[in-house]
C-alpha cells in the first residue's frame, strides 16, 4: 500500500494541481485520499489504487471549490470497481508540475527543492539537510513558492522552445535529486527519475545536458544489482562487472555519446564521463584512476559541489597517494566537511592508511552517524570495527 502511494504521489498531484495552479489545495485532497486509503485499502483492494486515489482527491478538491473555500470533505468514497481507470489512462503530468516549479517568478533557489517536494514528495526537513538548512527556513520557502504559483496563474504545460532553456536546469537537477534519493534502495525512485529523464531526451533530443543525465542515470541503474550483494554494500571498485545490466549501459554509451557529439560540454556529461571510466573495466579489467582524477577536477571547475570535491579527493589519494588526497579533502570548509557523510568516510579512509587510528574511528563514527541508508551504514560500521585491533 505505501508503495503504491510512494510512486502515485508525484503524477497524481500533478494532474490535481494543473486544474487550478494551486499546489497547496492538489495536496491537502492527495493527503485526505492517501489517509481514505488507509481505512478503506485493508477491507478491500481497489483494482487501480491510482484511479481511486485521483477520485477520492478530485471529490475533495471538488468540494472545496463548490463550497467557495469551505473545507468540508464528504465521505464520498468510490467503491473498487467504480475506479477503473487504468495507469496507462492517467496522463504523466509531472513534467510539466516541474517546469511549473521551474516558472521564471519562482525563486531560482527554490525551484529544484519544491520539485522535490511536489513531484517527489519528500518532506521539507529531508530536502534541507539536502541542501544544508534549517527546516523552517526550507519550510517557509516552499509555502512562499507554492503561494507565488497560485496568485501568478502560473499555467501547467510545458513551455515554449524559447522558454526551455531558462527553466530546464532546475528540472535536471531535480531529477537527479530523485534518483539520487532512492539510489540504494529498491529503486522505485531511481526509476522514475530515469521515466523522467527519457522523457526529456524525447522533449528536447539535441540537449546535451538531457541527453548527459539519462546517460548518468541509465549507468548508474545498470549496476543495480551489484550495488548490493546479500544484503551487504559492495562499493563499485569491488563490485563483480558479471552483475552489471550491460544493456543498460550501452543505452548509457548511447546517450553519451550523441552528447558528446553536440559538442556543449556541460555537467552530467562530465559525471557521465566518469561512469563510462568505471564501465571500460569490463574491457580492460582495471579502473583508470587518472583520468577519473582528471574528471572530477574539470568537474569542480563545472559544479564544484561538494560531492565533486570529496570525489576528487578520493581519486587523487589513488593516484598520488592518501596524503595529498587528504590534504585537498581538507580545502573544504570545516562545518560543511563535518556535515557530509562521504567526505567523512573517505577522511577516515585516508587517515587509516596514514596510520592514524584514532582519527581515522572518529571520522568512521561522524560517517555512519551521518549515514540512513542501512546496508552502507553497516560497510562503515565493517570498516570501523576493523580499526578496533589497532586502537590504544
Amino acid at each position: 500500500m505505501t508503495k503504491v502511494m510512494r510512486a502515485s504521489y508525484g503524477r497524481l498531484l500533478a494532474i490535481l494541481a494543473s486544474s487550478g495552479s494551486d499546489i497547496i489545495a492538489a495536496e491537502d485532497a492527495l493527503s485526505d485520499a492517501f489517509a481514505k486509503a488507509l481505512i478503506h485499502w485493508p477491507k478491500e483492494m481497489p483494482r487501480n489504487p491510482e484511479a481511486w486515489l485521483l477520485t477520492v482527491a478530485r471529490n475533495r478538491l471538488k468540494d472545496k471549490y463548490r463550497k467557495d473555500q469551505r473545507i468540508e470533505f464528504h465521505d464520498d468514497v468510490p467503491e473498487p470497481e467504480q475506479a477503473d481507470a487504468t495507469i496507462e489512462t492517467i496522463p504523466d503530468d509531472r513534467l510539466k508540475l516541474m517546469f511549473v516549479c521551474a516558472h521564471p517568478a519562482i525563486d531560482a533557489r527554490i525551484r529544484t527543492p519544491l520539485m522535490l517536494q511536489t513531484v517527489v514528495g519528500l518532506d521539507s526537513e529531508t530536502i534541507a539537510r539536502a541542501f544544508l538548512l534549517p527546516p523552517a527556513t526550507m519550510a517557509k520557502r516552499l509555502v512562499r513558492a507554492k503561494t507565488k504559483i497560485k496568485a501568478s496563474a502560473v499555467s501547467f504545460r510545458v513551455p515554449e522552445p524559447e522558454e526551455l532553456d531558462s527553466r530546464v536546469s532546475a528540472v535536471l537537477e531535480a531529477i537527479y535529486g530523485t534518483f539520487s534519493r532512492d539510489w540504494l534502495a529498491e529503486n522505485t525512485l531511481a526509476e522514475e527519475a530515469f521515466f523522467l529523464a527519457t522523457l526529456l531526451t524525447d522533449l528536447l533530443p539535441n540537449n546535451a545536458e538531457v541527453l548527459g543525465l539519462a546517460a548518468v542515470i541509465a549507468f548508474m541503474l545498470s549496476r543495480q544489482e551489484a550495488r548490493v550483494r546479500g544484503g551487504k554494500f559492495v562499493p563499485l571498485e569491488e563490485q563483480d562487472p558479471a552483475h552489471w545490466d550491460h544493456a543498460l549501459m550501452q543505452q548509457a554509451s548511447t546517450y553519451l555519446t550523441k552528447a558528446q557529439s553536440i559538442g556543449e560540454l556541460g555537467r552530467f556529461q562530465l559525471e557521465a564521463a566518469v561512469h563510462a571510466v568505471h564501465a571500460d573495466r569490463l574491457i580492460t579489467g582495471v579502473i583508470n584512476w587518472d583520468a577519473l582524477a582528471h574528471l572530477y577536477r574539470g568537474l569542480s571547475h563545472v559544479a564544484p559541489t561538494i560531492g565533486t570535491t570529496v570525489s576528487y579527493a578520493a581519486a587523487l589519494g589513488r593516484v598520488v597517494g592518501p596524503e595529498e588526497g587528504l590534504a585537498s579533502l581538507m580545502k573544504i570548509d570545516s562545518k560543511v566537511r563535518v556535515s557530509f557523510a562521504p567526505a567523512q568516510a573517505v577522511e577516515a579512509h585516508f587517515l587509516s592508511l596514514l596510520g592514524r587510528t584514532e582519527e581515522a574511528a572518529t571520522a568512521y563514527d561522524l560517517a555512519i552517524a551521518l549515514t540512513v541508508e542501512a546496508p552502507l551504514r553497516e560497510y562503515l560500521a565493517a570498516k570501523r570495527e576493523a580499526l578496533a585491533p589497532r586502537l590504544h
